[in-house]
């Protein structure tokens, strides 16, 4: 019986995107086919196409899940509406899931991402509710740099010290 939670999809979904990931490393985008996930993982290219439509299909389902993993960190906040600013978390999943951070900035997710919320009620406070945008774009295109660097680096600093980088950048804000 083919139910669509079965344990040998999962598994075979499991491989291509760790094949995927693998690859990812070594090898733009472009160069991959799913011919090389399918040889490296085998399975053969029904199976690839039974789970996705195509690479940018397996792409956006790598995506999606750090983007809904993210989510689960702070689940509790957006659940109950407010902010806790705890970007301590956020550091510790990236050092625990650095391959997949690595993916999701090589795929170039970074310029539309999902997982850096703003909280616009504290910029209008803090800025005097000028120029929020700016400094929106400022924060994410902050905070994406320095995790860029700080995975290109293989996570040397703690968690820790990155949390107090980042609020040292923005005097207490964070």
């Amino acid at each position: 019986m083919n139910t669509p939670n079965n344990k040998r999809k999962r598994e075979s979904m499991e491989r291509i995107e760790k094949v995927f990931v693998e690859l990812l490393q070594a090898k733009t985008l472009a160069e991959i086919s799913v011919s090389d996930i399918c040889k490296k993982a085998g399975l053969n290219r029904t199976t690839f196409y039974a789970n996705y439509p195509d690479i940018y299909g397996l792409a956006d389902r790598i995506r999606d899940r750090l983007e809904n993993d993210v989510s689960d960190l702070y689940k509790q906040e957006i659940t109950q509406g407010f902010n806790s600013n705890d970007y301590l978390k956020l550091f510790r999943h990236i050092k625990d899931n650095q391959i997949f951070y690595k993916t999701y900035f090589k795929l170039g997710y970074d310029n539309n991402y999902k997982i850096f919320a703003y909280d616009l009620e504290l910029a209008r406070e803090h800025f005097q509710n000028k120029f929020i945008e700016y400094h929106m774009e400022f924060f994410k295109s902050g905070i994406t740099q320095i995790i860029k660097m700080w995975l290109e680096n293989d996570c040397r600093e703690s968690p820790e010290d990155m949390f107090e980088i980042l609020k040292s950048e923005y005097q207490g804000r964070v």
